[in-house]
């Protein structure tokens, strides 16, 4: 398995280093993409790639914000044109504990063939944990489903093994966090394994949290990916 670890990024200056320290323990080369940060976030990626050890890191800019789909999709791109056949994505945000990826890998190479594996965050209940992460996770749990995709207990969920150029191949249109659920269901629709597997989850205290989640807005964006593919599914456009 050629795999490269991939990390979308925006305004996640604060916790871009801790996270970029233990997801080095991997071993793993790393692809970093700041999708338009505002904040210090390029300058801290600049002084990391100044350090020899960091030459595993490979940064990708985009000059303004056009969504974690749209990160995914660069760093995919770019990742599949270097050679590696599988992409393992983890948020920036330090939700995730990189040990973790042992079980999305246990997982696929389990199964055989090439899986898209997704990491079912345990742990929501935990005191730190929103409600309205809680309620998102169920609400786009069924319209997964209702959609034509797979019954799934976290779509989504960020941390996820990715097989590549199978992922390119979908057509996912979402350009937004609705890529991550929007590649879900056109895996399932195309024949593409979808399975899941546990990961633990990190919420830190209100006010240390980074969180670029705005209910009105994002409920309105959810409400029309899922509206296009409900809609897709039963006039018959799903192959």
């Amino acid at each position: 398995m050629r795999i490269v670890l991939v990390i979308p990024s925006y305004n996640h200056g604060l916790r871009l280093q801790a996270v970029l320290g233990d997801a080095k323990k991997l071993g793993l080369p790393i692809m970093v993409v700041d999708d338009g940060s505002t904040d210090d976030t390029q300058t801290i990626l600049a002084d990391l790639a100044t350090l020899p050890e960091n030459a595993h890191i490979h940064l990708v800019r985009h000059r303004s914000n056009q969504g974690k789909g749209a990160a995914l999709h660069s760093a995919f791109t770019l990742a599949t044109e270097q050679g590696y056949d599988w992409a393992l994505s983890m948020d920036a945000d330090g939700q995730h504990l990189p040990e973790d990826a042992a079980h999305l890998l246990a997982r696929a190479r389990a199964a055989g063939g090439r899986p898209l594996v997704v990491g079912v965050r345990n742990g929501m209940e935990g005191t730190h944990v929103p409600w309205s992460s809680r309620a998102g996770r169920g609400f786009s749990n069924f319209w997964v489903w209702a959609c034509g995709g797979p019954r799934l207990a976290d779509s989504q969920s960020g941390f996820r093994l990715y097989p590549l150029p199978e992922t390119l191949d979908l057509g996912v249109q979402a350009k937004r966090y609705q890529y991550e659920v929007e590649v879900l269901v056109l895996a399932q629709t195309q024949g593409l394994q979808v399975l899941e597997a546990p990961v633990q989850v990190v919420y830190q205290p209100k006010g240390e949290r980074i969180s670029h989640f705005r209910p009105g807005r994002d409920f309105l964006r959810n409400s029309a990916t899922f509206s296009r593919l409900f809609f897709r599914r039963f006039l018959g456009r799903n192959q």
